[in-house]
């Protein structure tokens, strides 16, 4: 009997043994769950933190590239406006039979209204080096994403745009390309000659006709159509997007 009961005892003592290890190999095993979970939260929230530093690294220069960008579309405007309302002009000296303007005068319209070609040149190293890399994917905001990638797509469809009003452009530069207007006298008239060195002429030759040709007026109109065009239907909605940019980004710098 004594036997019986010292079995019984051994067994409990190697049962309550084996409990405890359990127990306590249970909770190492919690243990290292924990801190591998501990781990990856740190190493999750060290990941957070460099790919919002590098965010806002992107953001701080895309914010530089499109504040240039707007100062040149700014400009661009300005040229184009000061272009079609040249070409306005023109048709007014065109229509008025009464009044012509002086040779002089009719230089300086001519000079200053065909002179400048129209092409917007805007800054996107940043951008595009981010969407060849992949790297627009850094940046959170999903409408922001949206429009820096059709803001490429929209300055190529303004390239093309621009490329129309340097034809039209050119087309009324080839009237001075023949033997009956001279673009001499409009160099002599408005002091491009003395800039780049050439003496004047003795005689100069009138462009005043141009006023009294079909063609010319045409061209003209052509132009105005164009230029008008061109700020209505693509500078004017371009300003826009540019700003609505310029808007998300400051928003998403912190």
């Amino acid at each position: 009997m004594i036997k019986f009961f010292r079995k019984i005892r051994q067994k409990m003592l190697i049962e309550n043994k084996f409990s405890k290890y359990l127990i306590y190999a249970i909770g190492e095993i919690i243990l290292v769950v924990i801190g591998i979970l501990i781990a990856l939260a740190i190493n999750n929230s060290n990941q957070n933190r460099v790919i919002q530093k590098k965010e806002q690294t992107y953001l701080n220069g895309l914010k530089a590239e499109f504040q240039t960008s707007k100062f040149k579309l700014s400009e661009l405007i300005k040229i184009n406006k000061s272009n079609f309302y040249g070409a306005k002009k023109l048709l007014e000296d065109i229509s008025n039979k009464n009044e012509s303007p002086s040779e002089k005068q009719f230089s300086e319209l001519l000079l200053n209204t065909f002179s400048s070609d129209i092409s917007f040149n805007p800054n996107n190293s940043l951008l595009s080096e981010m969407i060849s890399s992949g790297s627009l994917k850094d940046i959170s905001n999903t409408n922001l994403r949206i429009k820096l990638t059709n803001w490429i797509s929209t300055i190529e469809d303004i390239s093309k745009q621009e490329s129309e009003l340097g034809i039209q452009r050119e087309k009324v530069l080839d009237i001075f390309r023949t033997n009956e207007n001279s673009l001499r006298t409009i160099f002599d008239l408005t002091g491009i000659s003395q800039e780049i060195g050439l003496q004047k002429m003795e005689q100069s030759v009138s462009n005043l006709d141009l006023l009294k040709s079909r063609k010319f007026e045409n061209n003209i109109l052509m132009f105005i159509l164009t230029t008008n065009a061109m700020e209505k239907a693509h500078y004017e909605p371009l300003m826009k997007d540019l700003e609505s940019i310029m808007e998300l980004i400051e928003n998403e710098i912190k």
